[in-house]
């Protein structure tokens, strides 16, 4: 998995012209393996942001620990300001990354979205996404943030995949095991906000690919299905009208 994986990486970036990658690292899984996968493809042309916006410092320590085993090249980018000030415009008062609501939650991905591809446009990369399938199903993913990318290399594996994929790289087990957040807010995770595990939604949709439901807690099934209708138009190009 993991040569396929840095095979097709390479293929995307030279296929598209491009010199190398560009990611965001936050110091969680994903974006740890998809970090470790792109310098693999690109040893010497990869670039790491880490973006911290009103984030927790142990976000931080993480990407930075993970950078140092990997030797990703990195940057730092504090958000912060950038935030604040943007939300004075939006809101007329300065944002102290204690509100939490889901407008101001949604600026942070985009601000990241826009120092990415800043780099990618001036040094010539793609910029890569660490979004997996388990979160694309939910719609659990920022339009025009996260989302925002040239390529996904693991946007076709299911969480669980991604941890063993983790296991495989040698990803730290303190960045495998700790809770799945997007540091939208503090206290916030992945879990607690779509109202499911990763466990059980990675077996509904490995369920749903095999028709083989029995024995799911079907409730859950229903909520993702329904999750998955909600959420079509954030996995789609905008409709567009012909006369």
């Amino acid at each position: 998995m993991i040569d396929k994986s840095v095979a097709w990486i390479k293929k995307q970036v030279e296929g598209a012209g491009a010199k190398g990658c560009v990611f965001g690292l936050s110091g969680g899984l994903d974006s740890s393996v998809a970090g470790a996968l792109c310098v693999k493809a690109f040893p010497k042309s990869s670039l790491g942001l880490l973006m911290p916006c009103f984030s927790h410092e142990e976000d931080l320590r993480d990407a930075r620990e993970v950078a140092e085993k990997f030797a990703v090249p990195t940057k730092l980018i504090d958000l912060g300001p950038a935030c604040s000030q943007l939300y004075v415009q939006l809101e007329g008062k300065p944002y102290d990354g204690k509100e939490m609501n889901l407008p101001i939650a949604n600026l942070k991905p985009r601000l990241r979205m826009i120092a990415l591809y800043y780099h990618a446009n001036k040094m010539n990369y793609l910029v890569v996404g660490t979004g997996n399938r388990s979160e694309a199903v939910m719609g659990y993913f920022t339009k025009y943030g996260d989302a925002g990318v040239d390529i996904f290399p693991l946007g076709g594996l299911l969480k669980s995949e991604v941890k063993k994929l983790a296991k495989e790289l040698g990803i730290p087990d303190k960045i495998i095991d700790k809770k799945p957040t997007a540091g939208l807010w503090h206290g916030q995770t992945d879990e607690e906000e779509m109202g499911i595990t990763y466990a059980v939604l990675d077996k509904i949709i490995a369920g749903m690919g095999t028709n083989k439901l029995a024995g799911l807690d079907q409730k859950l099934v229903t909520k993702v299905k329904q999750k998955m209708k909600e959420t079509e138009h954030k996995r789609s190009l905008p409709p567009i009208f012909v006369p």
